[in-house]
């Protein structure tokens, strides 16, 4: 035996396991090389978009331009609409069209409307156009209403002569009434076919007058061209006078299709006076 000391050889399953834990080391090596060389490769491809991103989210010159245009041309043309509609003589009114009048001339229908000449059409006052027709004695209802470009429409509804009332000598001549109680045309004589009214006093505004013209306008029309004379001391106990004679007693207004068939049943007997004031206990005397 020597007195230098021999080395001791590995065994062969140390070098096994040596060799094992070397080949995992290189390849671990390996991986984080590859995490690496990914992760580098990934950096550019994420930041590629949001730089694109960001530029197409820039407008462009030309962009901001076409922009600023369609918003002056804009307001040019709201501009110009507003001059067109409401200044410039281009829809202004040109022609003013009366319907249904009848009775009262259109041209005094026209000068008591007031419409000024070529003004823009939506600056013509239609309600007070209306009003002011309204006022027309023998106007019942107006509609105004615009039909462009330049045209005023007013239609109108003449009143209905339902009877009338003379006021008498020294007064101021024949005057004809509505079914509302509405006095709105003075004439020179008696219209034929029409009642006479005989009250103290005739008045849109009186309510015995309307109560009687209430009565008028619902009778039956073959009724109404028999009566001659209508009268009333209040609203409840109208009656009327017929051409034979007879005398009707009527009341108000209510259930007048009623009464107009028992009348009817009533007026077959002879009699003098004839009660429908109560259609249900109406009477007949001489």
């Amino acid at each position: 035996m020597t007195g230098t000391r021999q080395r001791r050889r590995p065994s062969s399953a140390e070098l096994d396991a040596d060799e094992r834990a070397a080949l995992v080391r290189e390849r671990r090596g390996r991986r984080s090389e590859e995490d690496r060389r990914r992760t580098r490769s990934r950096r550019p491809t994420q930041q590629q978009p949001s730089r694109r991103s960001s530029r197409r989210s820039r407008p462009t010159r030309g962009k901001e331009l076409r922009r600023r245009w369609v918003a002056l041309l804009t307001v040019v043309t709201v501009l110009a609409l507003g001059y067109l509609l409401f200044f410039s003589s281009v829809l202004a009114v040109k022609t003013v069209a009366v319907q249904g009048a009848k009775t009262v001339p259109v041209e005094r229908i026209r000068t008591t409307a007031g419409v000024p000449a070529e003004q823009p059409m939506l600056r013509v006052d239609v309600d007070g156009i209306r009003d002011r027709v309204a006022q027309l004695s023998g106007i019942a209802t107006v509609d105004v209403s615009r039909s462009w470009p330049s045209t005023l429409e007013i239609a109108v509804t003449e009143r209905t002569a339902i009877a009338f009332f003379d006021s008498g000598p020294g007064g101021d001549g024949v005057h004809l009434v509505d079914g509302g109680g509405v006095v709105f045309k003075t004439v020179k004589s008696r219209p034929a076919g029409l009642p006479e009214l005989k009250l103290p006093k005739v008045s849109a505004d009186d309510p015995v007058t309307r109560a009687v013209t209430a009565v008028l306008g619902v009778i039956p029309e073959t009724m109404r061209k028999q009566v001659t004379t209508a009268t009333a001391k209040t609203p409840a106990s109208v009656e009327f006078t017929l051409s034979t004679g007879k005398t009707v007693r009527w009341g108000d207004a209510e259930d007048t299709d009623r009464k107009a068939k028992v009348l009817a049943a009533l007026l077959t007997r002879p009699g003098k006076v004839y009660d429908v004031s109560a259609p249900e206990l109406p009477t007949v005397t001489s």
